[in-house]
């Protein structure tokens, strides 16, 4: 393995531009002694790192069967399509790699070919979306959607289009033998290294439903990258759901399959009807205030259970839904034996009917429970707190070396934000620093003469601000807000902003446009500033000089009246422990970290990081938030901020 990163090794021979670092050497040695003795491992590796091939080139050349997930498909699919294949053949190690995904990510084909007849295809471009799927369908080999470019993934048509576990035939589909996601599981269970998502580790850790299951006791190495979002993914899965997006769902594919295979034998019509008016009053019950306030929901808000389950309306929106199940399980029952399909939707319509039973009953006290809101749905969840069982239950199985690896995991030398949530008090840590030199290449900034977040002038002096870093850079900006209110704010007074003084730079607000269509426009309009909330503080690769200034408006502290956030701090206290140090200032350390990694991203990046927050200059928990971040140079006054981007505007201007 040392052979492989060394300065003449295989690396180097495929990859121009190839050095050995220190840092990856490292990581990579102690993935390798974990892999040997079958350990677990815990590996925060900073920025420019290599993180990814310093796991990668010891689980290959090892030899073992191993299991890789990360967070998102995108990095899934980099995995699978660019660096495996690239290395395997570095290496001259030829293995055998697949990819699995959700059951949502393939084409189904037997609802395909319903589709068409019976789904309520919402628009023309809905109707457009349906051609172009069939005509790929008639060459893809995998059925992955990914392979269909512009295919929106929020696209309506892919709900009709894909299958979920309630309804997927299984071997009773008539296309059982051409299904995409029976092939995609066969292969991976034929495949040496196999990369699948968090999301589909934890959904198999509950349902049994996604393949990984087979698999797990098979590997003899699982790697976790992007390992700081498993405890979210884990929450998500390991917890149960009740939709209205469900009900709408089940109603559409009951209306379409009672349309075209028992027309006339009952009234399929009033029953979707009433499971859409059943939805509709469940997301009004939930929405409370919100609904009749005129207040308009964006985003995603989580509610507290208690203050919306004792509302007047909310039980009777409860009981209508169990009510509307009771009838569809009736009427389905009549028909379940004139196709395999009807046989699926009534058992669909018991395991809805269990959901409301279950949100009618008082949570056990090791859960938490919540609601959801959307501005067009609302869902009913109820979650552990963390994934610490079900994570010491799959360390405990088959025994394996687990590697679990990210660039933020906690500020601590035992990275406790992670492993104790994640039930890895016994795993080994090592904590990599970046190669890059920050103290030379970045300035950071706390305006110390600056509003409180909770002065109500706090939102105009941020984008003030920003407003004078981006006129000194030329734009190059990104300004990431903890709320989408305080996101609208500044955006709008930087548009004022810019205006007022004529300067030709130009504005870009999370929401306006997909996230990828975004940064596309900020990739081609240096003189641009985009203003982000959450989605945009990590997964955002943008090198070069393209970006040059990172604002945060305030310290991302959890928020308070979170459910989730209200149910751990209680459990902190109840074990005598301070939840503002123990929780609130190790969240707002990680989020800090994420943000700030926007900034450099290669060793010949340069910029200046401001948080626009004085409590991380005054307080006395500010010290430990700002030791979190890298080793940046700190600036002290205004003026000095300004005179470093003008340098670096200069600079960039020269010839």
């Amino acid at each position: 393995m040392l052979a492989a990163f060394d300065e003449g090794g295989p690396l180097a021979r495929s990859a121009p531009g190839y050095r050995p670092r220190e840092q990856q050497l490292a990581m990579s040695q102690a993935v390798a002694r974990a892999i040997a003795h079958r350990e677990t491992l815990v590996v925060e590796a900073g920025t420019g790192v290599g993180k990814t091939f310093a796991y990668l080139v010891p689980a290959l050349l090892s030899g073992s069967r191993a299991l890789i997930s990360t967070a998102t498909k995108n990095l899934q699919d980099q995995l699978f399509m660019r660096d495996l294949p690239r290395l395997c053949e570095a290496l001259q190690v030829p293995l055998r790699i697949a990819l699995l995904k959700g059951r949502g990510s393939y084409l189904c084909l037997h609802r395909m070919q319903h589709a068409r007849h019976s789904a309520e295809l919402p628009d023309r471009r809905a109707v457009l979306a349906l051609s172009r799927i069939e005509r790929w369908a008639q060459g893809t080999v995998s059925g992955d959607f990914a392979e269909l470019d512009g295919l929106d993934e929020r696209s309506p048509v892919i709900p009709l289009v894909s299958s979920t576990r309630e309804n997927c035939l299984g071997s009773d589909c008539p296309e059982f033998r051409a299904c995409h996601v029976v092939k995609a599981r066969r292969e991976a269970m034929e495949a040496d290294v196999v990369v699948v998502n968090h999301h589909l580790f934890f959904a198999d850790v509950t349902l049994r439903d996604t393949g990984v299951a087979e698999l797990l006791p098979s590997v003899e190495l699982a790697v976790f990258d992007e390992a700081h979002q498993l405890a979210e993914a884990g929450v998500q899965f390991l917890g149960r759901m009740l939709g209205t997006a469900q009900l709408i769902d089940f109603g559409r594919d009951v209306l379409g399959l009672g349309l075209a295979q028992a027309r006339g034998l009952q009234d399929w019509q009033g029953l979707q009807a009433r499971l859409e008016r059943a939805a509709r009053e469940l997301r009004l019950a939930c929405a409370g205030p919100l609904a009749t306030g005129g207040r308009e929901v964006r985003g995603m808000l989580k509610l507290g259970w208690k203050e919306r389950a004792g509302r007047p309306g909310f039980a009777e929106a409860l009981d209508e839904v169990a009510e509307v199940a009771g009838l569809a399980i009736e009427m389905l029952a009549t028909v379940t034996e004139l196709a395999p399909d009807f046989l699926r939707l009534h058992e669909r319509a018991g395991q809805l009917k269990k959901l409301v039973e279950l949100f009618a009953r008082e949570p056990d006290a090791a859960d938490v429970r919540w609601i959801d809101l959307t501005p067009h749905q609302a869902r009913l969840v109820e979650s552990p707190l963390d994934i610490r069982e079900a994570m010491q239950e799959q360390l405990a199985a088959a025994p394996k070396a687990w590697i679990f690896t990210s660039a933020t995991l906690g500020d601590d030398e035992r990275l406790s934000w992670f492993t104790e949530p994640a039930g890895l008090d016994d795993a080994t840590v090592l904590r990599v620093g970046s190669p890059f030199d920050y103290a030379q290449h970045a300035r950071f900034y706390i305006p110390r003469a600056f509003p409180k977040p909770s002065e109500p002038d706090h939102p105009l002096e941020v984008a003030a601000l920003a407003g004078r870093c981006a006129r000194a850079l030329g734009g190059r900006t990104f300004v990431l807000t903890t709320t989408l209110r305080a996101l609208q704010s500044v955006a709008d007074q930087l548009r004022a902003e810019f205006e007022h003084h004529g300067d030709q730079l130009a504005v870009l607000q999370q929401g306006a446009a997909p996230k990828r269509v975004l940064l596309q426009r900020f990739l081609d309009d240096p003189r641009a500033v985009l203003v982000g909330s959450a989605s945009f503080w990590e997964g955002i690769d943008v090198p070069g000089d393209s970006l040059q200034c990172v604002l945060i408006d305030k310290l991302p502290f959890p928020p308070p009246n979170d459910p989730l956030v209200e149910a751990r701090v209680q459990r902190l206290e109840a074990e005598g422990r301070n939840a503002f140090a123990h929780y609130f200032i190790a969240e707002a350390a990680i989020a800090l970290k994420q943000g700030a990694g926007r900034l450099i991203r290669t060793e010949r990046d340069r910029g200046l990081l401001v948080v626009c927050d004085p409590r991380m200059a005054g307080m006395n928990y500010g010290r430990r938030l700002r030791e979190a971040l890298p080793p940046m140079t700190r600036l002290e006054r205004e003026e000095e901020a300004l005179d470093w981007l003008a340098k670096l505007a200069a600079e960039r201007e020269a010839p």
